[in-house]
């Protein structure tokens, strides 16, 4: 890189904190934050493990500590212009089984953040909400931003909650914010073993050769979502001034039934794939598909990974893991 465009990025230097920056999409956002040239604190559990952000950890500050503990939080955020805040205790799957502990540990924690940050210099808090869960049972297809939000599981209540908390704070004390209603997630360093994103479950388990569990029939449609799309949205919430609007969906505005996407797979993969059909859930809703115009006009964004091309570099992340 030559000489002007380094000058160039310390003239533009900001401090963000990105707030769960060891996970799946926190710690693409932290690669992305540092490669533009930006102070960056990542702040996160105590036991957290820090491999997906080994390759930068000298370029950061990495806090650990509790993010239901107001003095964690406090000596966290001292000179902070831009808070991402990834941090998500529960599933949308497992959520509803315990919502008191949905509510402790998600709403009233980000309420603490607020308290926190209000009347400091923070210019904007950027929230991973999900466009998902929080509309529940669609009345319209694609789903635009102002259609109705009756959430049918305590994940996407709880993540309601605090977007409004959010509107709040920016009432009362002028806190500017964006509430990124993300699609279905996927993409490099997104658990194979975990209970949430069947992209690399599925891509997993049929790279060494195991069956494939679907809830239901296979005929719910889903909208997918690149992590660097994600990454990509996350800088142009950052980066734009403050209007009257704050929610955003963040998807591909294209739907796909599992059972497309196990085809899909198949071809990406060149393996054979056994599926086994389970009882379906009620938590999940027939079909979500997001209405992405709104970000597209205001924060100049679209999406630009295909599905095709996100599916073969998530194959080959996966496909290098040693731990497989």
């Amino acid at each position: 890189m030559d000489s002007r465009k380094q000058s160039i990025r310390r003239k533009n230097r900001v401090k963000c904190l990105v707030l769960g920056g060891c996970g799946f999409i926190g710690s693409h956002l932290v690669d992305h934050l540092v490669y533009r040239g930006d102070k960056v604190v990542v702040f996160d559990r105590l036991n957290v493990d820090t491999k997906n952000i080994d390759s930068v950890l000298g370029n950061i500050e990495l806090v650990r500590g509790d993010f239901r503990n107001r003095e964690d939080i406090k000596r966290t955020i001292k000179n902070i212009d831009y808070i991402f805040h990834f941090i998500g205790t529960t599933l949308p799957e497992t959520s509803t089984q315990n919502p008191m502990y949905d509510i402790e540990s998600n709403v009233i924690s980000t309420i603490q953040l607020l308290e926190v940050i209000k009347g400091t210099n923070v210019k904007k808090i950027i929230f991973a909400s999900s466009g998902g869960t929080i509309y529940g049972i669609p009345q319209q297809i694609p789903i635009p931003e102002n259609h109705p939000t009756n959430p049918i599981c305590s994940y996407g209540i709880s993540k309601l909650m605090i977007e409004k908390y959010l509107r709040l704070y920016g009432y009362l004390y002028g806190l500017d914010y964006v509430s990124l209603r993300f699609a279905n997630a996927y993409g490099e360093r997104q658990d194979p073993k975990g209970s949430q994103g069947v992209i690399p479950v599925f891509l997993g388990n049929i790279i060494k050769g195991q069956p494939i569990h679907v809830w239901g029939d296979g005929n719910v449609v889903r909208d997918y979502i690149h992590v660097k799309d994600i990454v990509n949205a996350c800088q142009r919430a950052m980066q734009t001034r403050e209007n009257e609007y704050h929610i955003f969906n963040i998807g591909s505005g294209k739907g796909l039934s599992l059972n497309e996407l196990i085809s899909i797979l198949k071809e990406t993969v060149k393996n054979d794939i056994q599926v086994r059909y389970t009882i379906g859930r009620k938590i999940d809703v027939s079909v979500n598909i997001l209405d992405n115009r709104l970000a597209k006009e205001i924060l100049e964004w679209q999406p630009k990974v295909s599905l095709e091309e996100g599916l073969q570099l998530t194959a080959k992340y996966l496909n290098e893991l040693s731990d497989l």
